[in-house]
């Protein structure tokens, strides 16, 4: 078996204005689990750059640990990339960013690579509003070890292995506007017609945009006593009962109006009940998102869509005052301008 995509594509295909297919965005074929909300996501993140007319060369795509940063292979394959220490997506991102600020930089993490081991990089990157688009493919669990709690997963939900959380979760939406993010969305990874214009202007917000994205695991978070995928995405599963074997499922996909409430109905039979964020509040206003997804949670929901964006946002270079050329660059005499540069420099700060 192959996981190298066949070079032929119809001659015939679909190109963007600067003459591109959808293959100049694709990667390797997937390795993940058949149905895996990730590799829906992956599509959504193609199709956004194709649409965008970017050039892959100019995009950085870096990644932690975790099922979800194994994705940067599936999508962009000729672009930048890092797949970096666990918990440490954001550093390495500011990092390159510091370095060429010129590129796209697409960081993706997973609900326990952001809200457990890498949780004081994401509070940092996020008050620094490095200019970035961080997308967390949210699931509960973790998929690589074999379906322990994450910390978004609901206290009281079961997963595989049949113990309830006794913690409450973390809601990274709500998290991210307590530091400033001056973009914050969710979304759900089978609903393509709301997901891709969300990455679309994430990509086109200056500063840092965060995309939390409920994405089903079919393989661990999927017994009756689970609640997750997502912050309290399923509100039950079946087990299958054989640990090792994962059935061929079909990608679900969804499309519903704005500020209405849809069940959708899961391989298994299991109900997951999303609300579609309507533009009936202030998008500007810290306070009434928040408020706004507390609402939500209250009557057992979860609230998708564009739930806050500043467009006044500062980015870091604006806000350090870096120079414009990528440090990368810059020459010796540009770095070591001379003794009298440093003391007008010392002078400047007595």
């Amino acid at each position: 078996m192959t996981f190298v995509r066949p070079n032929f594509r119809h001659p015939e295909n679909e190109t963007n204005d600067i003459g591109y297919s959808i293959k100049n965005y694709e990667g390797a074929l997937s390795t993940l689990c058949a149905g895996c909300g990730h590799d829906s996501i992956s599509a959504a993140l193609i199709k956004s750059c194709f649409d965008l007319n970017l050039e892959p060369h100019k995009i950085a795509k870096i990644s932690g640990i975790g099922c979800s940063s194994k994705t940067p292979t599936y999508f962009l394959g000729k672009a930048h990339g890092f797949n970096s220490v666990h918990g440490r997506m954001p550093s390495v991102t500011t990092g390159a960013n510091m370095a060429n600020r010129d590129l796209l930089y697409i960081g993706v993490s997973g609900d326990g690579d952001t809200a457990s081991i890498g949780m004081g990089q994401f509070a940092h990157v996020v008050r620094r509003n490095l200019n970035m688009i961080y997308i967390v493919m949210n699931n509960g669990c973790y998929g690589l070890t074999k379906g322990q709690d994450s910390a978004t997963a609901d206290k009281g939900s079961a997963g595989k292995k049949g113990v309830p959380s006794a913690f409450d979760s973390i809601d990274l939406c709500q998290l991210a506007l307590q530091l400033g993010a001056g973009f914050v969305a969710r979304s759900f990874s089978g609903d393509k017609k709301q997901l891709v214009p969300l990455i679309k202007a994430a990509i086109k917000h200056r500063g840092f945009a965060f995309i939390d994205v409920v994405s089903p695991c079919v393989t661990f978070n999927n017994t009756p006593t689970s609640t997750k995928g997502y912050e309290w995405v399923r509100d039950h599963l079946e087990a299958t009962g054989t640990v090792d074997f994962i059935p061929q499922k079909s990608e679900i996909t969804i499309d519903y109006p704005a500020g209405s409430t849809r069940n959708l109905l899961l391989h298994d039979g299991s109900e997951l009940l999303l609300h579609k964020n309507a533009d009936d509040y202030d998008l500007s206003s810290r306070k009434a998102a928040m408020n706004r997804i507390e609402t939500t949670k209250e009557k057992g929901q979860i609230l998708t869509g564009l739930i806050y964006h500043d467009s006044t946002a500062t980015d870091t270079h604006a806000l350090i005052d870096t120079v414009e050329r990528p440090l990368n660059s810059l020459a010796q005499e540009d770095l070591c301008p001379g003794s009298s540069v440093l003391e007008q420099l010392n002078g400047s700060m007595r």
